[in-house]
Parts: C-alpha cells; structure tokens; sequence
C-alpha cells in the first residue's frame, strides 16, 4: 500500500511538469470519460498512449459545410511508421454522417505535429485526459494560429464567429499485425465491417477510452449530446452516431440556441403568466376563464372578475418535463383582452455541466482571478387579483292600475260614469351593482450560503486550507407569503459556480436536502470522491489566496415572476496538498 501510494505521488509530481496553453477567446462544446486498459498482444495492440492525435475539420457556423480540413495533429513523431500505416483519408465525421462510405487506403498517412504539444485525448490506465486542459489549448490563440496555418485559412477569418472547429480524436493501434490510424466514427464503422472483430480484441482500448474520448455537451451541428455513461465501453453504433466529436466556436459565434420568451429547469413546478384587461366589466355573472394550453395539455385559470377598464395578472401553476425540450404556450380567453398568447419557453437541465474530474498534472500557468458576477436580485414581488361581490339596492317599482267599481244606491239616476279607483300594483326591485375589491398579495425571498473545507481535509484549519482538497457547501433560502399554494412554489433550485471557471462553463446543481419554503441546500456527492462526500474539489494549481464560490437560488415562482438571490463565501487558499506529503524511499 505504501509503495503504491509513493508510486502515485511520484507519478502526480512528474506530471506537474508539463506546460499548457492558456485560455484564448474560444469555447468548447467537448467532454469525455474513459480510462484504464486491457492488455493487448503482439498481434493486436495499442503500442502507448503516445500514439494518439487529432482530426480538425473547419466548418462554417451557420450551415455546419465543411470550409477547411480535414487535418490530422499528432505529439507523437509518426514517420517511421507512415508509409505502412493503414488509414481511411482526411473524412470528417460530417461527412460519414451524409453517407461518405469507408475505404481503407495504403497511401501515405500525413500528420503534423504541433509545436506546442497537445494535451492528452484519450485516456490510459495511467493518465486521464483532462477536459479542461483540452478545452484551454483548443481555445487558445496558439491553436488557432497553427489550425489556420496547417488548413489555408486566414486566422482573423477563422475566429471571427463564422467558423467553428470539430476535433476528432484519432488512435493509431496495431490489428492483426497492421498498423492502423482512425477516428472515433472511423473505428466503429470497421467493428461494423469487421462483424464486432475490431471491438472484441479492443473492448477497453477503442469501445471505451476511444469511443469516450471526446462528445458533446450539448447538441450542435446536427449531432446530439451524449449523456450516457463516460466509464462503461459503448455500442457501435452510438461511437458512429454520437460520439468522438468536439466542436470548438470562437468570439463572435451566434449562440446556438434561440432566443426564448421564457427559460425553466427540467422537473420543477414553475408559473407562466400574462396579464388579462378588459374595457368591459367582467362579474360573477358570468366570469372570465383563461386557457393555458401546452404539450398536449390544457390548464386554465377560472372565476376571473375585473372592474369596466381593469386588468391583472392571470396565470397557470405547472411541472416541467423531466426532460430538456422547448415548449410552445398558448393562451386564450373567453373574455377580455390578453397581452401574451404565445410563449416560447426553452425547458433545461442545469446538471448536463458538472466540473470535470480534477487531475493531479492540471495547470493553468495564465490564470488571474475573475470578478465575480454582477447578479441581479429579486427578493420581492407582488401582485393582486380582483374579487366582486353584489351591492343590493332596492327600489320601489310602481305599478299603477286602474282598478273599475259597480254601480250603487247612491249613484243618481241615469249614472253612466264608471266607477273605481287607481291602485299601485307595484313591487321592490334591486336595482343594485357589483363592487370590487383589489386583493393583493406579495413574496419575498431570503438565502445564505457557506463554504468550508471538507472533513476529510487532513490539514484545514478554520477556513483556511490547501489547494486540491475539496470543500462542502450549505446554502438555506426562505420564501415569505400570505399567498394561497396555487399563487406560489416552494425554492426548488441552486446553483453554485467556481472561480477556476471563471464563474461560467462548468458548475454544480445542488441537491435540495430539505425542501420546502424554507429549503436547504448541498452538493450532490460527488462521483470522483473516494468517501463519496459531498464536495468540489479545488484545482492543485489554485494561487494562495481567497477561493470565492457565486450561487444563485432560484425557481421561487409567483405569478409576478420568478424571486431569485445571488450569493458568495470563501475559503482562504494557502499552499498545495503536495506540501502534506513526503516521499522516500523505503527502508
């Protein structure tokens, strides 16, 4: 167990050597998983984890055509064994996906390698390959610089929004004593061809670590995110369909999701409203009722009242998909006027960018400290519906007859006139109106936040601690009403985001531990913890110094909008959790 241990820490230490690129004005759309390995032979073998590279194919945002590329990048010098090296060509994994058919090539396989040495693409049972790492070179200006050089392209005409970069990672393994260079897609279409031979002499080596080396975070370009498994060999056809793509877009990119009216969190009870207004008095009588109608489904809101020339706010209370989708809302009514019939709302999953497991040989030589966001709050809100009620007025509504009488003794001999009197015949009617009341309600939201090292941390004292160890995060959020449940929801959501992230990129969605009006919040356990804590674990290279988390607690609903709150804590970075150990040799 000692020898191990020192063996690890060795290994940790040698790789903190190594250089890296720093950020440039790029982003990228890439993850991946993967890692440890099973034992090849001579015949049917992958020769080191040096033998890897890259595809890059330059494609124009907009259309998703090929402008430039394909090109192929390698760290390891390949010249010795080009000339026999078996290959497919220069395709993209655009061009497979239109129908392009794989043919293998004896010619020889061209390759550059990069001045500045690329990160690791895929991973060995001895090092990992780091997201982060790979995101930062790719991002860069250096790899621009050298991606617009190796393809043709002018380098201002590359990064100015209208391009964007795909990455492929590309493996070259010996099969049946040949050797072999291929992508992701190129490697599961030949376990096609190959009946399954090609994955079942490599179930590690390509079904995992290269089918796992590279995907999408979210869909792009007409291939969709991959949100399966990222340490289980995968299928085929999910290596040809969806995986072993990384696209790169630069300053000036559109976005690639369209603009929304309104934006909810998968799996959460929300409040879509619109105001409703009227120039004719709507009563008891014969009330208002609105219609919200969505995904197959119609809620309505009844019973709505309003004065001559009032409005207010009308609204739906209603759960989510469990899935990111968008949602087209219609709203009618039978009354009234409305000032939004339509929403288009964008339903998303705020757990798809967790941070990447953090690697010992992580650097980032060029980081300075980001500003933390300038969050706007909404702690209160208010709105009102009105209610009427019948005011009597009763009244006397004459009704005056006329009514005859006979003849009598009295009456003088050859009396033709009639006789009788007028009787009111009359009755009270309420001749009453209705009168309105404005009801008004409010909401206000409070939270707090704090962040301390984790227990598990050997050497922390108070909140001051050493890089690399992890820290544990409670956030509590109170919401206050008088409103009836169906005017408001419970604080359903938190997010925390991560200065070595510049606040953006990668972050955490809490899990809510006591829900409710008054709600708590921790991180979910996290999958690269040993003891299964609950925690993030901060970057070795991390400089001494604050270490300052941003939340924001949100998905508070009222019909007035969504209450949300911004919040900050810090630790105090102080050396790195290499100073906690000291390595010798054993006596």
């Amino acid at each position: 167990m000692k020898r191990s241990l020192i063996a690890v820490f060795l290994i940790f230490i040698m790789l903190l050597a190594g250089t890296l690129t720093v950020y440039a004005e790029g982003s990228g759309n890439v993850d991946g998983g993967g890692g440890s390995l099973n034992h090849g032979t001579k015949s049917y073998n992958w020769p080191g984890n040096s033998y890897q590279g890259v595809r890059v194919t330059v494609v124009d945002t907009q259309s998703g055509e090929i402008v430039a590329g394909p090109v192929d990048f390698s760290n390891k010098d390949l010249s010795g064994i080009s000339g026999k090296m078996i290959h497919f060509g220069k395709v993209s994994k655009m061009q497979y996906r239109d129908g392009a058919a794989l043919t293998a090539q004896t010619s020889q396989y061209v390759c550059y390698k990069p001045t500045t040495a690329m990160p690791k693409i895929i991973s060995s049972n001895s090092s990992k390959a780091s997201i982060t790492q790979i995101k930062r070179y790719f991002c860069s200006e250096g790899a621009a610089s050298m991606m617009a050089e190796k393809t043709g392209m002018n380098l201002a005409e590359l990064t100015d929004g209208s391009c964007k970069l795909v990455i492929e990672p590309v493996i070259y393994l010996i099969y049946n004593n040949l050797y072999f260079a291929m992508t992701t897609t190129e490697a599961g279409l030949y376990n096609r061809m190959l009946g399954g031979g090609l994955g079942a002499h490599f179930p590690t080596v390509v079904m995992k670590n290269l089918a796992l080396a590279l995907f999408l975070e979210k869909a792009d370009l007409g291939f969709s995110a991959y949100t399966g498994s990222k340490t289980t060999a995968r299928t085929t056809e999910e290596m040809i369909g969806m995986l072993g793509i990384g696209i790169i877009s630069y300053k000036g990119a559109p976005p690639t999701e369209a603009e929304y009216d309104a934006v909810y969190r998968i799996d959460t009870d929300v409040i879509t409203s619109t105001t409703l207004s009227t120039t004719d008095e709507i009563n008891n009588d014969a009330t208002a009722t609105v219609t919200f109608s969505m995904g197959g489904r119609s809620y309505r809101m009844t019973g709505v009242v309003m004065p001559k020339n009032g409005s207010q706010l009308v609204w739906v209370k209603w759960h989510t998909p469990s899935v990111p989708c968008e949602i087209t809302i219609h709203i009618s009514s039978d009354k009234g006027s409305l000032a939004t019939t339509t929403i288009r709302a964008n339903v998303v999953d705020l757990n798809e960018n967790p941070p990447p497991d953090p690697m010992a040989d992580d650097r980032y030589d060029g980081y300075s400290r980001p500003a933390l966001p300038a969050g706007q709050d909404v702690a209160g809100l208010s709105w009102g519906v009105w209610r009427c009620w019948w005011h009597a007025n009763w009244v006397w509504v004459p009704d005056w007859d006329w009514e005859s009488g006979d003849h009598d003794a009295g009456c003088p001999v050859g009396c033709t006139s009639n006789h009788g009197e007028w009787v009111d015949n009359g009755e009270w009617k309420d001749k009453g109106w209705y009168d309105y009341a404005w009801d008004g309600y409010s909401a206000s939201l409070s939270a707090s936040m704090q962040i301390v090292p984790d227990e598990k941390n050997p050497t922390a004292s108070g909140s001051t601690m050493k890089s690399g160890y992890g820290i544990n995060m409670t956030a509590s959020a109170q919401m206050r009403s008088g409103a009836p449940s169906g005017h408001i929801t419970q604080v359903q959501t938190c997010v925390a985001y991560f200065p070595e992230f510049h606040y953006a990129e990668y972050w955490r969605l809490l899990e809510r531990t006591a829900p409710g009006y008054s709600a708590v919040f921790q991180f979910w356990e996290n999958e690269y913890s040993t003891y299964g804590r609950r925690t993030h674990f901060t970057p070795v290279w991390f400089p001494d110094g604050d270490y300052t988390v941003y939340a924001q607690v949100m998905d508070a609903w009222t019909p007035a909008g969504m209450l949300r709150i911004h919040l900050s804590d810090a630790v105090t970075v102080q050396d790195n959790l290499f100073s906690d150990w000291h390595v010798r040799p054993l006596n």
